[in-house]
């Protein structure tokens, strides 16, 4: 073959593509996809709506939302400690939490349109200010609750946070240490 001219490279005979490596690659951009969404939903739907002006809707919703992103946390973590090999809980679980960040956030944002709530948050970004502090225990005092709904609600997450989300974070560390030691198990590829 000439100097300078190179052909690509082609998988050894008999050996052939994983199926279950597009499989992974098709769900991680699903993923990907679905959390792009939902943070662009999250900073586009007319969350102003769901306020004072219609509690008979937004109340319902809010929970409807935390009830359903609960749901689909305990399946996954039940997955994981069940080592169900082919669920993709890691992937789901992410996503999962990402989605109840979110859902918190859009609750405190539609809550702060109700004069008296807070003090603080006026923004969609210091809805999720706050409810990333509020999740870390940080709690740096520029953003407060001051109305009772909005007490409630901070209460609710510190209470959902320490049930759902840190079961959640406990069940992707376990499978994350799994997939590692599964890795470590297998033999190098020639």
């Amino acid at each position: 073959m000439p100097e300078g001219s190179e052909q690509p490279q082609r998988p050894a005979r008999g050996r052939e593509p994983d199926p279950g490596a597009a499989g992974v690659r098709r769900l991680r951009i699903g993923a990907g996809a679905l959390l792009v969404a939902g943070g662009t939903a999250y900073f586009l739907l007319p969350l102003e709506g769901l306020g004072a002006d219609r509690p008979w809707l937004g109340w319902p919703l809010f929970v409807l939302c935390l009830t359903l992103v609960a749901a689909l946390l305990l399946r996954h973590v039940r997955d994981v400690v069940l080592e169900k090999p082919q669920a993709r809980s890691g992937l789901m679980i992410s996503l999962l939490m990402c989605l109840a960040v979110l859902v918190f956030s859009s609750g405190y944002y539609a809550l702060a349109q109700q004069p008296g709530q807070f003090v603080g948050l006026r923004t969609r970004v210091d809805a999720l200010y706050f409810t990333v502090v509020t999740l870390a225990t940080v709690g740096y005092g520029d953003i407060t609750p001051s109305g009772q709904e909005a007490r409630m609600v901070t209460v609710l997450q510190i209470l959902y946070t320490f049930v759902f989300l840190t079961a959640a974070a406990t069940a992707l560390t376990r499978r994350l240490h799994t997939v590692v030691a599964d890795r470590d198990r297998r033999p190098p590829p020639n």
